[in-house]
């Protein structure tokens, strides 16, 4: 008989969340999705009756995230995958963001995240097993100029997690970077912010980032249920990633990152190990 897991996804109001909530319920398992209007939850429950199950919660609120991770662990005491998804894009030169937005990113992308994780993970340790999966970007491996605190906000996510599958390796639980490329979702429109400050100085660097993004909005190469279907597959692997980028773009942004590295490791390694005490 089929393992049937149980699933928490947060930010499935649309894009990769609710693809990969009806991927997960075409595949047999329950899905727990998180939205933040309650007006949401009945869409969600119809998605697969009995197996789609919407949940109002804010990121923002460390009682909402308690009582979501409650509501799907159950009377079974049980949770199979959380997957950190909710959150969104921002984009401007550094110089452009406030620190108050460059707060709000922060909060959601990275503490949000952060809370969501330390919510389950004693669940995980108790029962010896559980996976996670981080929604990052390519985005968190190399960074773009114009993109810069979003960058920022998924290399937070992405140290974290890092350390965290060392941490959790002993306990049978797995941890899983999904690392996506550009996909036809929202993210490049509604489910982005632009600083409200736009300067000159930076039309030809940020700038042109902005309009390349508006400009691509709905017409990105990803389909959203092919990245969902990928994303079950590495939790039903015995041996998952800790890095699943997705799509060809975020292969070969995070390739051209690696051989950007390798290539100042040849030119200064001799004169930047050449550090230590006589």
């Amino acid at each position: 008989m089929k393992n049937i897991k149980t699933w928490l996804i947060t930010g499935v109001s649309g894009g990769l969340g609710r693809a990969l909530l009806e991927e997960v319920c075409k595949n047999g398992d329950t899905a727990f999705g998180t939205v933040r209007n309650a007006n949401q939850v009945e869409e969600i429950n119809a998605i697969a009756p009995g197996k789609s199950f919407g949940i109002v919660m804010d990121l923002k609120d460390p009682a909402s995230i308690i009582n979501a991770v409650n509501t799907a662990v159950g009377a079974n005491q049980k949770l199979d995958v959380l997957v950190n998804n909710a959150g969104f894009g921002y984009v401007g030169a550094i110089e452009e963001a406030s620190m108050e937005e460059v707060r709000d990113q922060m909060e959601t992308n990275f503490f949000g995240a952060l809370s969501m994780t330390k919510a389950v993970i004693p669940l995980f340790r108790k029962q010896q097993s559980g996976h996670l999966l981080q929604i990052s970007s390519s985005a968190g491996f190399r960074a773009t100029g114009g993109f810069g605190i979003y960058n920022a906000s998924k290399f937070a996510l992405e140290g974290f997690s890092e350390a965290l599958a060392q941490e959790m390796a002993p306990f049978n639980v797995r941890v899983t970077l999904v690392e996506p490329g550009p996909f036809r979702t929202s993210f490049a429109g509604g489910s982005s912010k632009s600083t409200a400050v736009q300067m000159e100085e930076y039309e030809a660097t940020s700038g042109t980032f902005r309009k390349a993004m508006i400009a691509r909005n709905g017409n990105q190469p990803g389909d959203p249920s092919k990245a969902a279907q990928v994303m079950i597959a590495a939790v039903n692997s015995n041996h998952p990633p800790l890095r699943l980028p997705l799509g060809k773009p975020a292969f070969d942004a995070i390739r051209g990152k690696m051989k950007s590295v390798e290539q100042d490791l040849e030119i200064w390694e001799e004169m930047g190990t050449n550090t230590d005490f006589e």
